[in-house]
């Protein structure tokens, strides 16, 4: 057990109490029949000296409560606020944990940063991100849970290292502070390895807004996984009770990848022989940022997916698993668990085709009618970086209607981020929003192109088909109406394009293309890296979308990536997405649709092919000589099976 502060006896066996999904603020505030503002993403706070933050990453929402219940707060993870802060010639300005305040949730004002100076036991080269804040009604006070990225060689017992990270936590009288940091990690350095290999300590998340004496901590990332721990709340500080629970199995090695952040939730109801079990939630090297929420007699888990910070090319994606228990185990729409190899996850929101991508690290809350809505960062894929600075990737607050369909979460009803006028949440009592749900008109297939469809009859490839990089006669064959595919040690990636593809033409205009793929990699264990097999819309070796089942780590999941030909220095040329949990058999659809007078690729992934989950929308200059492909690479040892390549038209 970890202790922030010292807490009694009877105080650490007290059972966590229900708390609805959004609690009602302790004092009366004067209701208004004035309706709420509409609004345009990106929430734009203004700043003193009359500019705007444009970077809120990982941002969090909160309710004030008795005096500031008419108030709302938002935090955002350590960044500079705007270009004016990364272009001239000196270091950027970084802010730690800013903080914003607003009385109708669409108009915000910068009131400072939450935590001007480290916590004693952080490193001098520490960042401060990921903020998370929840209010006790015992107490009357605000706690704020923060990841250190490096503590103090004193804290890791390890000299010299930097990824040595830990949660924080600090406590306030008011939602903007002054906070007053405990003296020691609520969560410290977990060692992975020998010398300097500890695992992610990063995101934090408490279950609720306004909790009494106990809740729930989420922490963790890929490298490492995500926990549950229960926590007690004290006047001083929090402290870990029981065991922690796995929420996400970690992976083995830590990967290349620069994370975001996690956010927050409602409350539980467990009776006290629940506390300190330890239950594993969601395998790893899938979730990073957690927030988790109660709805009714369910818990929402929304995670986020891939890389936060990939500038234009950011693929990261909200995804949901839902359980009776705070603790799991959670499974997606499709009965997916989280907890299993071909990780499970129904898309909450993901890039929709317009100017924002890097849809992720969200914060669900509802407002004061009951109504939910979903705070979260995107990307600009016109404007990625901060000015003087790319490769710096610029993570704009968004704010969004969460609706909820056939149980599930969804934002705008699938239609996702918005770049448009949207009326407003109501922030105040006696206000309810104009907004209503307008569910996105799902893809149909049309009329089968048989010219372009193959079932793969007889025993040789139809003539249409023709190698890029032919491979050995010996590792293919058409037999018992199925193309067999022996994996390649070989890819497509960047400048490493030495995998065979198998292609058609593309037919003109929009279209659907699908296949139904079988990858014999083992369902579960760790490693196959990368080994994959799908299909794939393509004008050359450097400019295609791939949608394929991949072996990731532990988890086999159903890739959705993007490679251009060309980009500006320090800007990426691959990104990748996420969609649905691959199967025993795996359905890959990719829709090609011309909107506005440009290319929108939407993948699909089902199971059993009758009920799809929809991926995001990646844009792309392919141009009427695309070819359609399929390729097995990644690793040796291994057999595709695809039982057919069928296109249609979009009706």
């Amino acid at each position: 057990m970890t202790r922030v502060t010292p807490l009694s006896a009877v105080l650490l066996l007290a059972p966590l109490l229900a708390v609805g999904a959004a609690t009602p603020a302790t004092s009366a505030t004067a209701e208004t029949s004035e309706p709420p503002p509409t609004y345009s993403n990106p929430l734009a706070p203004t700043v003193a000296d009359g500019g705007t933050v444009d970077s809120c990453a990982d941002p969090a929402v909160l309710q004030g409560q008795g005096d500031e219940a008419g108030s709302w707060y938002l935090y955002c993870t350590t960044d500079p606020l705007n270009d004016a802060e990364t272009s001239g010639p000196g270091d950027p300005v970084f802010h730690p944990v800013p903080t914003m305040r607003s009385d109708d949730l669409v108009s915000w004002e910068y009131v400072g940063d939450a935590l001007p100076q480290r916590p004693a036991w952080a490193a001098p080269s520490a960042f401060l991100w990921a903020p998370d804040v929840v209010h006790s009604r015992t107490h009357d006070r605000y706690y704020l849970t923060y990841v250190v990225t490096d503590t103090a060689d004193a804290v890791s017992g390890e000299p010299g290292c930097t990824s040595d990270s830990a949660i924080g936590v600090a406590v306030s009288d008011s939602p903007t502070g002054p906070w007053t940091p405990s003296d020691e990690p609520l969560v410290g350095p977990r060692r992975a390895g020998p010398g300097c290999d500890f695992y992610w300590t990063y995101d934090p998340d408490v279950l609720g807004d306004s909790v009494d004496d106990t809740a729930v901590l989420y922490f963790g990332s890929y490298y490492g996984g995500v926990f549950g721990q229960h926590v007690a709340l004290t006047a001083d500080g929090i402290s870990t009770t029981g065991q922690p629970t796995r929420v996400t199995l970690g992976q083995r090695v830590e990967p290349k990848v620069d994370p975001a952040d996690l956010r927050r939730p409602t409350q539980p109801d467990l009776d006290a022989a629940e506390q300190g079990a330890a239950t594993q939630v969601s395998i790893g090297n899938r979730y990073e940022g957690t927030n988790v929420v109660r709805r009714g007699d369910w818990y929402y888990l929304f995670g986020s997916a891939t890389n936060c910070c990939a500038g234009p090319l950011t693929g990261y994606t909200v995804f949901a698993g839902r359980s009776r228990s705070p603790l799991g185990p959670f499974v997606d729409r499709e009965g997916s668990s989280l907890l299993a190899g071909r990780v499970g996850g129904t898309p909450v929101i993901s890039m929709n085709g317009n100017r924002w991508v890097g849809t992720g690290h969200s914060s669900a809350f509802r407002d004061t009618s009951g109504r939910w809505w979903l705070a979260y960062h995107a990307v600009d894929r016109d404007d990625p970086y901060f000015a003087g600075r790319p490769g710096f990737t610029k993570r704009p607050a968004l704010l969004d209607p969460l609706a909820w369909v056939d149980g599930w979460p969804s934002v705008r009803s699938g239609r996702w981020a918005s770049d448009e006028p949207v009326p407003g949440p109501a922030a105040q009592p006696g206000q309810v929003s104009a907004y209503r749900p307008d569910p996105v008109d799902p893809d149909r297939t049309g009329r089968l192109l048989p010219a372009y469809s193959d079932e793969f009859g007889g025993e040789r490839l139809a003539d249409r088909w023709t190698w890029v990089r032919r491979p050995d006669p010996a590792t293919y064959r058409v037999a018992g109406g199925r193309f067999r595919f022996a994996t390649q040690a070989a890819d497509l990636y960047v400048d490493s394009n030495t995998a065979s593809v198998l292609t058609e033409p593309a037919p003109t205009g929009d279209y659907v293309v699908q296949t139904k793929v079988s990858l014999d990699v083992p369902a579960e264990g760790c490693c196959h890296n990368y080994v994959q097999a799908g299909l794939v819309v393509r004008r050359s070796d450097d400019a295609f979308v791939k949608l394929g089942h991949a072996s990731i780590w532990e988890t086999r999941q159903t890739e959705w990536a993007k490679e251009v030909p060309a980009a500006p220095p320090s800007f990426p040329r691959y990104g990748n997405s996420v969609v649905g949990a691959p199967g025993d058999e795996t359905w890959l659809r990719i829709v090609r649709r011309t909107r506005d007078g440009a290319e929108h690729y939407t993948a699909y992934t089902s199971q059993g092919g009758r009920r799809w989950v929809r991926g995001g929308v990646w844009t792309h200059e392919l141009g009427p000589g695309a070819r359609i492909g399929l390729v097995s690479m990644g690793g040796a040892g291994f057999t595709a099976t695809f039982d057919h390549v069928r296109v249609w038209r979009l009706e």
